[in-house]
């Protein structure tokens, strides 16, 4: 009786089979070639306008991205009370939001970073060079202090009274607890940009290009939801650095480090991870 009830489980696990191979079983060679690393230095990229158009798209992103998300915050400051604006949720949005659209209008031309911390987890993946990286970098920088700056013209009094959307530990934290939350967060972000961009996915799944500012900004969404009573959530280090320039107060330099530390380190897990462990290519044994 008991070899007839296994024969029945066998049959039934054998009888439906995965229409789609599953993991890295998947990783067949018909659908998808695994792209060289990116060099480190690219002479070409110099003397190409569609290097500084990146450059140019970086910069504007990251420019709009501080001055609605700082806007956002400020006014929920200025709110008599949290009810009385869209609060903590409402800020979580604003960041969340503005990722989604613009990672949506410039991924076509620069890839949609508009954060440091991205661009670094895909230069150590070899996604990009390391002038590209460099050059993406300063761009975010200048156009989040761009942002915050704007910002910082609209409401001069009140931006400072509101410490400018800084950011910094709250009182209650430890600098280690801080730290540890823009590691986590910062890890969250890139790994989601990674698996929402890996191409031997788009190869598989034409949808996932469209979706992939979706996932991406949902993940910052969820983040600022978690960390912003930590540190107010950096995961971003131009961002900290824009809001940093602009408010120009020592209690906003003081932690100021963290918010580079932590989204790097962040950031390098998370390619590691993705790049070790997720998009492992199966060893092959010679016969």
């Amino acid at each position: 009786m008991a070899e007839n009830k296994e024969e029945d489980v066998n049959l039934g696990a054998n009888q439906f089979t995965e229409r789609q191979p599953l993991g890295t079983a998947a990783q067949t060679d018909k659908d998808y070639k695994e792209p060289p690393p990116a060099p480190l230095f690219e002479q070409g990229e110099l003397k190409s306008w569609s290097f500084y158009r990146a450059g140019i798209a970086e910069f504007v992103a990251t420019f709009l991205f501080l001055y609605i998300t700082i806007l956002t915050v400020m006014g929920v400051g200025r709110s008599p009370s949290k009810c009385a604006s869209v609060g903590i949720q409402g800020i979580a949005w604003a960041f969340g939001g503005m990722i989604f659209a613009l990672v949506y209008c410039t991924a076509g031309i620069s890839g949609g970073h508009i954060n440091p911390a991205v661009t670094f987890g895909l230069f150590l993946a070899r996604k990009l060079s390391l002038t590209r990286a460099v050059f993406y970098i300063v761009m975010q920088c200048l156009g989040a202090i761009c942002g915050a700056g704007v910002v910082k013209g609209f409401m001069v009094g009140p931006y400072q009274t509101l410490k400018g959307g800084a950011n910094f530990v709250n009182h209650g934290y430890t600098k280690g607890e801080g730290l540890g939350a823009e590691i986590v967060g910062t890890f969250v972000l890139v790994y989601t940009v990674f698996s929402a961009t890996d191409a031997k996915r788009s190869a598989r799944d034409s949808h996932v290009p469209l979706l992939a500012p979706l996932p991406i900004g949902f993940a910052v969404f969820l983040v600022h939801l978690a960390t912003i009573p930590i540190t107010g959530t950096g995961i971003n280090p131009a961002r900290s650095l824009g809001a940093a320039i602009i408010y120009n107060k020592n209690h906003a330099w003081d932690d100021h480090w963290i918010f580079w530390v932590g989204p790097f380190i962040g950031a390098a897990l998370a390619a590691s991870y993705h790049q070790i462990v997720i998009r492992a290519i199966p060893f092959k044994t010679k016969a």
